[in-house]
């Protein structure tokens, strides 16, 4: 084991799973399962369809309060991600990742 320490029982309890893979908490309509509580009821809206977080500006809905988040940045000039080759700007991290490989790519 590692020798991570923790304030409460219970993140004790959720670290060990990392190491135990042990994920107790199931959905009941595609059987996957969850380490935490929490990741089964992110997980939930998949199948109900329900998007509780609407944003005001352009009335789209989410089913994830991080994905309203990383929409309502192409609403601004706000890009918090930076290449650090070209300075290029992006709003979500997984677009700045994906530049960047253009620059490891070969040039013929």
């Amino acid at each position: 084991m590692c020798e991570k320490s923790f304030t409460q029982r219970s993140h004790l309890t959720e670290h060990h799973r990392t190491h135990t893979g042990k994920k107790p908490y199931q959905c009941d309509v595609c059987d996957k399962s969850f380490a935490r509580s929490s990741y089964l009821v992110v997980h939930r809206p998949v199948h109900t369809g329900e998007k509780p977080y609407q944003y005001d500006v352009c009335g789209k809905s989410f089913a994830r309060r991080y994905t309203l988040k990383v929409h309502q940045r192409t609403h601004t000039a706000k890009r918090p991600y930076s290449c650090n080759v070209c300075e290029k700007l992006f709003f979500q991290s997984d677009k700045l990742i994906d530049h960047q490989r253009t620059h490891m790519r070969e040039k013929p």
